[in-house]
């Protein structure tokens, strides 16, 4: 009796597939190892050729893992090759057509003034938005998470013609492709690709406020005669001062630019600042002689104003 039990549970267990889980786990292993790979990537510079030909690369390796992967053990249910063709493949899928367009956009990428790029990008916004209402009624069924249509469009062999838009799907290979995970794979491409030129028009306008609030101050100093009657020295340290504390514009006016609106401010040439600055380091005393002669002439100022009261 015990025997048969046993027997029992042993074919039992043989009936669950282990395959199941080694498929799962497997699937998931390379998710993660992917997720990883392309973080690092992500932390670059995506204005880097090098950085998005690596972000190519890696995210195909990883895709043909999955590819073999298949080859070699099937899914238990059809709800996990459903929520691979769905989420899973496409995720990695979206980062090669990412990679892509990134690296075209970068060839095709104007070098001339500010309006000229941010008029490139908007433009290239546009095309992607074309190209997204060409399936606006899958877009409306994946971005509402609905379930009712997965069976055809994420079961291989389940193709319904009249559900199918994409086209270029009966080209693809019909062991690793459903009809419809490449387009699940262009909206996420697409989310990733808006992001980042978002960003990017975000940096522009950044760019275009600090152009503009120079020219304002160039104009109203132009206006004005104005001389710096201290040393070069003096006005370098002042420079550094406020560079190093964040005081104009948050911080994010760089050191040169600072040092250009002061010699057009002032009317003076500064020369290499940058070797004056490395002498007011080498100081063997006093390294802030001048802020500090600032601090004791402004005291001596308030203390004078407190005595005639």
């Amino acid at each position: 009796m015990e025997r048969s039990n046993t027997l029992g549970r042993f074919f039992c267990l043989i009936s669950l597939d282990p395959n199941h889980d080694i498929l799962k786990t497997k699937i998931n292993q390379i998710l993660n190892e992917y997720k990883t790979e392309i973080s690092r990537i992500e932390k670059g510079s995506l204005d880097d050729f090098k950085n998005i030909e690596e972000g190519l690369i890696i995210s195909r390796a990883y895709i043909k893992k999955l590819r073999l992967l298949l080859r070699k053990r099937k899914f238990r249910t059809k709800n996990d090759e459903i929520e691979f063709f769905k989420e899973q493949k496409p995720f990695i899928n979206s980062y090669i057509k990412f990679y892509s367009k990134l690296y075209r956009f970068l060839l095709k990428k104007p070098k001339g003034s500010l309006q000229k790029q941010r008029a490139y990008i908007d433009e290239e916004i546009e095309k992607l938005q074309e190209d997204y209402k060409k399936n606006l009624d899958f877009v409306k069924y994946y971005r509402e998470n609905s379930t009712y249509l997965d069976q055809y469009y994420f079961l291989r062999g389940k193709d319904e013609v009249r559900l199918i838009t994409d086209t270029s799907h009966y080209l693809t290979d019909e062991e690793f492709s459903t009809s419809h995970d490449n387009l699940v794979a262009k909206i996420k491409a697409f989310d990733l690709l808006v992001s980042h030129y978002e960003k990017l028009l975000e940096e522009l306008r950044f760019k275009e406020n600090n152009v503009e609030q120079g020219v304002k101050i160039q104009n109203s100093c132009s206006n004005e005669n104005l001389q710096w009657t201290a040393s070069k020295t003096d006005l370098v340290e002042l420079i550094y001062a406020l560079n190093a504390s964040n005081v104009i514009d948050n911080g994010n006016l760089d050191i040169k630019r600072i040092a250009t609106l002061c010699e057009k401010m002032f009317n003076v040439k500064l020369g290499n600042f940058y070797k004056t600055y490395s002498e007011i380091k080498s100081r063997k005393n006093n390294r802030t002689t001048f802020l500090d002669k600032l601090k004791i002439s402004l005291e001596q100022k308030m203390d004078f104003d407190d005595s005639e009261y």
